[in-house]
């Protein structure tokens, strides 16, 4: 029987806290998660690594996160790719979630267990 591969999850943020943060709460035993600190880095390592979800902060440095968002959604060899936004909230004249290609919205500070049901969820993980 030959083994799965565990999903991989890009995250995306310009604070080293908040992606250690993620790390740790995702662990490495169920998923592979790579890091990026910029839009531009983001979308690069998207289209290396070909991300199964990807933890989108929206602040980012280079390009903001609905901008990487929306590259990732029209470039074919990421647009299967989940895309979750972190946020802490969403600011006038800033696109209306609802209208983003998005799989969830988790707000900071975020709840461990959240983001642990909305990911494993989203994955289809057990």
């Amino acid at each position: 029987m030959e083994a799965t591969s565990k999903p991989t999850i890009l995250v995306v943020d310009d604070e080293p806290i908040v992606r250690k943060l993620l790390r740790m709460t995702l662990g490495s035993d169920v998923v592979t998660i790579v890091e990026a600190r910029d839009g531009l880095e983001a979308i690069a390592m998207a289209q290396a690594t070909r991300p199964d979800l990807v933890l989108l902060d929206v602040r980012l440095p280079e390009l903001d996160g609905y901008e990487v968002c929306a590259r990732l959604k029209a470039d074919p060899a990421t647009a299967d790719s989940h895309v979750v936004l972190l946020t802490t909230a969403v600011a006038d004249g800033q696109p209306a979630l609802d209208t983003l290609d998005v799989d969830g919205v988790i707000t900071k500070p975020f709840s461990p267990l959240g983001l642990l049901h909305l990911v494993y969820g989203t994955l289809h993980l057990t």
